[in-house]
Order: structure tokens, then sequence, then C-alpha cells
């Protein structure tokens, strides 16, 4: 027997074990009563500081204590020299860290050393930094740290871009990290602030990386003595300036530009007119290049001796019109996390943020395939959500109107039926230049946007069956002879205003508008249209 290692039995560990407790506690307490007689008779020294170390070492969480701590450093702070202060600061620092290793969230460490880094006369803000990275690599959720990293990122003047790259590999780490994703989201209007909507991002950065601005069409009208192009993302033509070219049979032709809606803000479409000489008919063909940015973009249409029209289009029939093209890599992690996302959603059935991720990650995917799936999940989500129905509404919109252009059998399609999707808003105009019918019917569609002076060629327009009220703001629509506004909202003739500059307008039904009670609503509007045919009853 001799020789061997003695083991002891479970009730003699156990009794060891609770021997230990009861020496700890009796330290704790020990510990605990010197500091609160110590904070009673003033003495704010080194001494109660290491006392409050042997508490704090293993209960971070102490409240009272961090205030007491605080006393003793100011007290200590006004006794000593800067250099002083910042050594003992230097080693608050470094105790913190150790009771941050013991409770990561603990939240009385984490001010406090908000408070510390307020008072140490020379602060390290990039070893701040570093330590959240490490914090944050071992826990992406610790909300505790990302709430001091943006205390740091505020004092430090770190710029947003550097935060942003900051997400960027935490989020290429996990793809799920949806406090780096949060993080985003406050970034995003700062680097990209939206000025139509104060405190959100361009809508341009939330769907895709912003690409330069391409020419999408170019389109030549001899009745007009016009020509049009349209843009892939708003743009500013400076007068004077060299930034939108043309070149008619490759003379450069000096143009006044405009917007349709005569304002000249950032847009989508821009107009000029052309000279007699540019149209004349004594030629077979004219050929009209239009450059954009010095070469980067342009495109060239034909006119040809004969046609009232000439225009060059791209093809919207490719996905990657509305979506950043997906290489087999990527799409097998969106997929992954689709999957992901469905299993947590039958979790937690009204998850709206998971709701919105599936909805977003299947558009991403596929938004054709996943059409009829994704409509069920807005539904879901719009009952999980009501407080934000109306944005989901337009989002939901927005991609029933995508799909429907990708849809499209070729480029320059005449006709465009988008009856009857439940529309709220109106959008991606700049993709349909030159329709000449529109179907609108059976929407939700409260007003028409000015982006719709766009559609330079449309001749017919159909809007029975929405909710709108009011023209106002629409600009004039060129080739516009039919328009049907039946059973919708619109209560004086004065709401109909803009269609008197209308120079085509012939055929005008109103039939189930609340204006067709009025006595003399047609008499009103016979003087405010006189030269076109209404339908009231």
């Amino acid at each position: 027997m001799h020789g061997r290692l003695k083991v002891k039995t479970t009730e003699e560990q156990a009794e060891a074990k609770r021997l230990e407790r009861e020496k700890k506690l009796r330290q704790y307490v020990a510990a605990t009563t010197a500091i609160f007689e110590k904070r009673k008779m003033g003495q704010l020294d080194k001494e109660a500081l290491e006392l409050t170390n042997q508490i704090l070492g293993v209960n971070p969480d102490f409240a009272t204590l961090w205030n007491f701590r605080r006393e003793i450093i100011l007290r200590l702070e006004g006794e000593g020299s800067p250099e002083e202060m910042q050594s003992l600061c230097r080693g608050e620092l470094s105790f913190l860290e150790t009771c941050l290793r013991v409770n990561p969230k603990s939240y009385g460490t984490w001010h406090h050393r908000c408070w510390v880094m307020g008072h140490v006369p020379h602060p390290d803000w990039a070893r701040e930094l570093e330590l959240c990275a490490k914090f944050l690599e071992s826990d992406e959720r610790n909300f505790h740290c990302w709430d001091y990293r943006r205390f740091v990122v505020q004092r430090a003047q770190v710029p947003a871009a550097d935060e942003l790259r900051f997400t960027d590999h935490l989020i290429t780490r996990n793809f799920s990290n949806y406090s780096s994703w949060h993080y985003r989201s406050r970034l995003l209007p700062q680097l990209h602030p939206d000025p139509r909507q104060p405190g959100r991002p361009t809508e341009a950065v939330l769907l895709k990386a912003e690409p330069e601005p391409t020419i999408l069409c170019v389109y030549v009208s001899r009745e007009d003595s016009s020509l049009a192009v349209a843009f892939s993302q708003p743009v500013v033509v400076t007068p004077g300036s060299c930034d939108l070219l043309l070149f008619a049979d490759e003379a450069p032709l000096a143009v006044n530009w405009r917007t349709p809606d005569g304002r000249n803000r950032p847009g989508l479409m821009w107009l000029c007119d052309l000279p007699a000489s540019a149209l004349n008919d004594h030629w077979p063909q004219h050929t009209f290049r239009v450059q954009w940015a010095g070469g980067e973009s342009q495109k060239e249409c034909v006119l040809f001796k004969g046609r009232s029209d000439g225009w060059c289009r791209d093809s919207v029939t490719e996905e990657q019109v509305f979506r950043c093209e997906l290489s087999v890599e990527k799409s097998t992690v969106l997929q992954s996390e689709l999957e992901s996302c469905k299993e947590l959603q039958a979790l937690e059935p009204e998850n709206k943020w998971c709701l919105l991720t599936i909805i977003l990650l299947m558009r991403a995917l596929d938004p054709l395939v996943y059409e009829r799936e994704t409509l069920s999940y807005f539904d879901t989500l719009k009952a999980a959500d009501p407080m934000r129905s109306a944005y989901l509404d337009d989002l939901r919109s927005r991609f029933l109107v995508e799909n429907s252009i990708l849809r499209m059998e070729y480029a320059e399609a005449r006709v465009v039926d988008l009856s009857g999707r439940g529309l709220t808003v109106l959008c991606h105009l700049e993709q349909l230049p030159l329709i000449t019918h529109l179907n609108l019917a059976g929407n939700r569609l409260r007003r028409l946007p000015p982006t719709l002076a766009m559609l330079r060629c449309l001749e017919v327009l159909e809007l029975e069956g929405n909710q709108i009220e009011t023209l106002e703001g629409l600009p004039p629509l060129p080739r516009l002879e039919e328009l049907s506004a039946r059973s919708n909202r619109i209560q004086r003739p004065s709401d109909l205003r803009p269609l008197a500059s209308f120079p085509r307008l012939r055929l005008l039904a109103l039939q189930g508008n609340p204006l067709g009670a009025l006595p003399d609503a047609q008499s009103q509007l016979a003087a405010l249209l006189p030269r076109v045919e209404i339908s009231l009853a």
C-alpha cells in the first residue's frame, strides 16, 4: 500500500468543497464589511481600492462598489499629478479586463470603463477598439460591448466607413451576426443619407452596391423634335457641362438638357429639343449617339427616313437588372441561410426580423422562382408587424413591378399589364420608356408619381379601380390620348387640372368618382378640358 496516492471519497470531496466555500464566504463578508466601514468613515484611499478589488474580482456586478471606487479615484485624482493619474487609470483598465473575463456581459464593468476612459489624461482609443474586437469575436451578441464600442468610436472620432468595414469582417465570419447587421443599419444613413427620408440610407445602397450610371435607352421623336435619354439611376446634367454629349451623324450637337418635370433635379431621364437640320427627311437615316461621363457609357439610335421615331433599348429580361449576380459560392451560402431562417421561423412564427430576412434572401436567390412564396411571407409579416404595413406594401409592390419587367418577352415591349397586383407604389418606369399602353387597373394606388412623365410614348393609361384622389404634380404626357380613371376617389374637377397641359388627350372616363355627384361637374370639366370627350355617368 506504500507509495500509492490516497484518493478522497465522494463524501470527503463534498466536505472539502463546503469548507472552502465557507472560507471564501467569511472572506467576502469581512471584505465587504471593511469596505462599507471605510466608506462610512470617509477613508477614500488605496487600501479601500484594494478591498473593492477582492470583491469585484469575483462579483463584478456589485454596483455599489463601482460607485465607491469612482469616489476613491476622484479623491486620488485631486491629490496626485497627471502622471500618477495616468498610472492609476492604466491599472484600473487592467483590473477591468480581469473583471470582464469573469463576466463579459457585466453592465457595471463596461459602464465603469466608460467612466475611466473619460478621466484618463491620455486615453489609448486604439487599444479600446482592439479590446472590443476581441470580446466580440468571443461573443458577437455582447450588447454591452457593442454599446461600449459605439462610445469609443464617438470619442475617438472613428470614420463611419472604418466601422462599416469592421462589420464586413464580422458578417463574413458569420452571416447570421444580427448585431453587426443592426450596427450597419446605424452606419449606412451616415455614409449614404437619403435626402427624402432623413435617418435612412439611399435605396441603391440598401439593395446592392451602387454602380456607375449607365444609359438604358435613347429615344428620338420626329413629331416632337426631341430626344430622351433614360438612365439606370438618377443623374444631374449641369448646364454647359460635358456630362452628357449628343452627336448627330457624328457631328457634335449643342443642346439644352432638361428633366420631364422641368425641375432639373437628379433624374432618371433627360430631354432635349432637336434642331430641324438634325431631322430633315432628305437623308435615308440619321444616327444619334449619346455619351455620358467621358465615354464610360454611350448608346446610339437610328431614325430612318419616313419613320416618326427611333430608339435603342437595353434588354430588361436579365435578372441582374434588379439584383447582384451571385457566384455559386454566394448562392450556396444564401441558400443555407434561407434554410436556417425557415427553421427559426418554424420555432418563432411571428419573428418579424426573421420573416423579412427570408423575403430578402429569396429575393436575392431567385425573385421569379420564389415569387408566390415571397407573397405568402409578406402576408405573414404584415400580420406580425402591422405598424409597418405601409412600408411592407410598398416593398411588395416594388418586387412585383420588378418581376413583371423581368418577365417581359422582349426589350422593346409596347404594352404592359400591371393590373390587379395590389400595387401601392409605381416604380422602375425608367425601364419602360417605350410603352404605348399601360394597364394599372385594380390596384391600390393613391397618387401617380411625377416619374410617369418618362413614358414619352404612352398613348393609353388605364387607372380604374384604384384610390387616386388627385393628379396634382403630374407633368404632361406628350402622347397620351386615352385615360380611364373610373372608380377612384377624385372629388373636384380642379384635381384634374394637370390634364389641361396634355396636348393629345381626347378621351377621359371618370365614372364612379365622387365628383360625378357634383351638379356642375360636367360644365366645369368642359371648361377645363374643352377638347376632351369626358364620361361621368
